[in-house]
């Protein structure tokens, strides 16, 4: 007979005998949200420095993201087969490659070169998150899961902070200060001194990425030789392959996590991406200064997250998650329509409804799969993919003219963040149509173990 839902929630989040195991794969979260966020403002640099459109430079988060969407199936299959340990050690070693291969890119100055390297590095990272979060699910009691992965998930913000940083101290602030109307007359007038601007430029870039590659190699090292458990198993009836995949098909709740979380990280990506040119294009600001509005929107997103995970043991996730779509579609709206530093104020103050939504749309899409996660998994990173295709149709949106609303003209920049606007509204539809179809599910469950 099952436990009542009353004794079951007073098991820990993370047991005592899981608590080492997850501290080191907790660490992992910190690492790819390093990457994510040293990245986002590299679409501003390779603009500048190499006389990008916004369209073009915007390239960098469709290789990024792009490895997430074509890697997290396979390696699914591959730590289906090898095991979570095993897809841990594969997701760093492509993750330390990706990072080293920015010596040869900056020495060819080839945005090519650099999209490739970018590529083969977030195929490493598809392989960690394939990995670690059914793994941080598997680590205890499964009807706590979602807590326990919303817990692993705020360190995550953590290295996020730290790649801002670096972006703004060690990169955008070191870059050659002539803006792109001055590099062009300098390319025309004087090519050679151009060429050494862009040089020096790229060498800024690449050794903050080459020491990342050597300090990812360590922690290569260092898993290779620790055990790792298994995790629990939670196996829901025929494990073959094919059995799977017709179960999870036919997973309407699924299926729906997988496109919310799509459109989630679009919207993420999206407003990370371009708060740079929004500070840049209505207010003037420098690269550096603009980033620093991106670091307070990543202090406030960190802070957010540990208040939502506490406030998760009292209300549904879905209602939870719904209701900061709600909010995250509000501020959204004030960043189109109020001019100014005000405008920038809402922009900043969408990453404290971010803050909860991946790792809970994560948690709800896969709780009650069983096994099966670790294959669901990787739809869910799949769907990170949204992040590689959303960011380019907002830049061919900022790339246009103003937009007239009636009597009311927005610039290009405020008019492209209506698509992170309706990514909101596709987060909050599936968090409220999941409350209620995980509260009758709950209301089942509680009745059949009574």
């Amino acid at each position: 007979m099952s436990q009542p839902a009353s004794s079951r929630d007073k098991s820990p989040v993370i047991p005592p005998e899981y608590f080492f195991p997850f501290v080191l794969v907790t660490s992992l979260f910190a690492m790819w949200g390093f990457a994510n966020n040293v990245t986002d403002p590299m679409v501003a640099a390779f603009k500048n420095v190499l006389l990008l459109s916004n369209f073009e430079s915007s390239l960098v988060q469709s290789a990024f993201y792009g490895g997430y969407c074509v890697m997290a199936i396979p390696a699914a299959l591959y730590i289906r087969r090898f095991g979570y340990k095993s897809g841990v050690l594969m997701g760093l070693a492509l993750y330390a490659i990706g990072c080293l291969l920015f010596v040869p890119a900056g020495r060819s100055m080839l945005f090519a070169a650099f999209l490739a390297a970018y590529f083969i590095m977030t195929s490493g990272l598809a392989f960690l998150e394939t990995t670690a979060n059914p793994f941080i699910l598997a680590m205890g009691p499964e009807h706590n899961a979602p807590r326990r992965l919303n817990f692993a998930q705020a360190f995550n913000p953590m290295g996020s902070l730290m790649g801002m940083f670096v972006a703004k101290d060690i990169i955008l602030a070191k870059l050659n200060e002539t803006d792109e109307a001055g590099r062009r007359a300098l390319a025309d007038s004087d090519p050679s001194a151009f060429l050494a601007i862009q040089q020096s430029d790229l060498s800024v870039i690449v050794i903050p990425y080459v020491t990342l590659g050597v300090f990812v190699l360590c922690a290569l090292i260092g898993f290779a030789v620790i055990k790792l458990p298994e995790g629990e198993s939670y196996e829901r009836g025929d494990s073959r392959l094919s059995a799977q995949l017709g179960r999870l098909f036919s997973n309407h709740h699924y299926l729906g996590g997988v496109i919310a979380q799509a459109f989630y990280v679009g919207a993420q990506i999206m407003c990370w991406t371009f708060i740079i040119q929004y500070g840049k294009n209505e207010l003037g600001m420098s690269f550096s200064e603009a980033q620093g509005y991106n670091i307070a929107a990543m202090m406030i997103f960190v802070s957010s997250r540990f208040i939502c995970t506490y406030l998760l043991k009292f209300f549904n996730p879905g209602v939870l998650l719904g209701a900061l779509a709600i909010g995250g579609g509000l501020f959204v709206l004030g960043a189109i329509f109020i001019q100014g530093i005000v405008g920038m104020y809402s922009l900043v103050a969408v990453s404290a409804c971010m803050s909860l939504m991946f790792p809970t749309i994560y948690g709800i899409a896969l709780r009650g799969l069983g096994d099966d996660a670790k294959l669901a998994s990787a739809g869910l990173i799949c769907a990170i993919g949204g992040g590689s295709i959303m960011p380019p149709l907002q830049a061919m949106i900022m790339d246009g003219s103003a937009v007239s609303l009636g009597g009311l003209t927005l610039s290009a920049t405020r008019a492209s963040f209506a698509l992170p606007f309706i990514c909101f509204v596709v987060v909050g539809v599936y968090g409220y149509w999941s409350a209620g179809d995980r509260e009758k599910a709950l209301a089942h469950a509680s009745q059949s173990g009574a």
